[in-house]
């Protein structure tokens, strides 16, 4: 009886010594806005295989995030960890374009497309006069349907968690 209650103390004490509040350290990243099928998205970038991109990001430059790009011409049915992502590197545009969000945001997501992990598509429009916002994938498909634009693909890969909580409630 004597060490069942020993037992139940020294267990209580691990429990409460694990659930301790510390002063935990805190940073500040850069909170970034894209969209996704017209809608604003918030992530932030962390890692970047390309190192004048990781620069320019102030991101960590991950050249092994290169090891996810599957080789190309890849049949369509397979699949990778890699989402597209739609960059503007000509400034028409400061917003990317995601294709995909966990829908919805954060742990109660049912998305089983969503990853972190981007694959960097440049677009560039044609006539930069015509440019407009693009809000969604569709629309850039679209827009390279009309002529307007060229969709390059390369071999970045982004680490751009979208964050589950959005500025408005």
């Amino acid at each position: 009886m004597i060490l069942k209650g020993v037992i139940t103390i020294v267990f209580a004490c691990l429990v409460s010594a694990c659930s301790t509040v510390s002063q935990q350290a805190t940073i500040s990243l850069p909170l970034l806005h894209g969209w996704h099928e017209g809608k604003e998205v918030l992530y932030i970038t962390t890692d970047v295989s390309d190192q004048a991109v990781a620069k320019a990001k102030n991101a960590n430059y991950a050249p092994r995030l290169r090891d996810a790009v599957p080789h190309y011409p890849k049949p369509p049915q397979v699949k990778t960890v890699l989402e597209r992502v739609y960059a503007f590197p000509n400034q028409e545009q400061a917003w990317s374009v995601f294709a995909s969000v966990p829908e919805p945001l954060g742990y109660k997501s049912q998305d089983t497309h969503y990853s972190p992990l981007w694959l960097m598509y440049v677009v560039a429009w044609k006539d930069p006069s015509k440019a407009t916002e693009l809000r969604s994938e569709e629309a850039i498909l679209t827009a390279e349907d009309q002529g307007l634009v060229t969709i390059e693909r390369t071999d970045i890969v982004l680490n751009c968690p979208v964050i589950p909580f959005s500025l408005v409630d």
